[in-house]
């Protein structure tokens, strides 16, 4: 670590894992720098952001796929509650279309779970100073594949078709009118060229657009 990247005070940070020993290993082993002070641990979507904000963290470590909501969901609520908030998604889906939607929520920085801890502390340090983080390889990937033609809504209705719901069901639980929901899912299926909403949802996923 150069002196440049090195801070004045410890750098608070936040950490959101659902997976309980995964969360408690990188706090342990991020808590051995002397620069760097793990002051929230969070395990689901709806807790990132009241924590961050209560504890004023300095950076953001977020999975993407975690109970109640997404990472990238949060992402995007920092940069509007808590601006001075650094996010570093790390997760273990290196998917091109994710890196294009963290960055497009406000993320400085987007790693996959697999490179050691030096390289997490490293890259909590350089989002905190202001640089940006990206794996090489997904950021390559990512400049080759197709954008994301899905709006917000179409996104959110496929994620809930993901599980086999019926039309009803998910009528039902995003209170919106079953012919509403078809019109989105028969809309989603057209972009991304399948056949029905179980394939949309699946190809969607795979691409890492929801």
């Amino acid at each position: 670590m150069s002196a440049a990247d090195t801070p004045s005070s410890p750098v608070r940070v936040l950490l959101a894992e659902d997976q309980g020993m995964m969360r408690d290993a990188m706090a342990l082993l991020l808590g051995l720098e002397e620069d760097l002070e793990v002051v929230a641990l969070v395990a689901d979507g709806p807790g990132i952001v009241p924590a961050a904000v209560e504890h004023r963290v300095d950076v953001a470590v977020l999975d993407i796929e975690l109970p109640g909501g997404s990472g990238l969901e949060a992402a995007a609520e920092l940069r509007e509650r808590l601006p001075s908030c650094r996010v570093l998604i790390v997760t273990t889906f290196g998917r091109p279309g994710y890196l294009r939607r963290a960055m497009e929520a406000g993320a400085a920085g987007f790693l996959c779970k697999d490179g050691p801890v030096e390289e997490l502390a490293a890259a909590i340090r350089r989002v905190a100073a202001g640089g940006t983080v990206v794996d090489p390889g997904l950021a390559a990937a990512a400049l080759g594949s197709e954008p994301d033609p899905l709006t917000a809504r179409e996104r959110q209705l496929l994620a809930a078709a993901r599980d086999g719901s019926t039309v009803a069901d998910i009528s039902a639980r995003l209170h919106l009118s079953e012919s509403t929901v078809r019109n989105y899912l028969s809309s989603a299926i057209g972009k991304t060229g399948t056949r029905n909403r179980t394939e949309a949802a699946r190809v969607a996923y795979e691409k890492g657009w929801l």
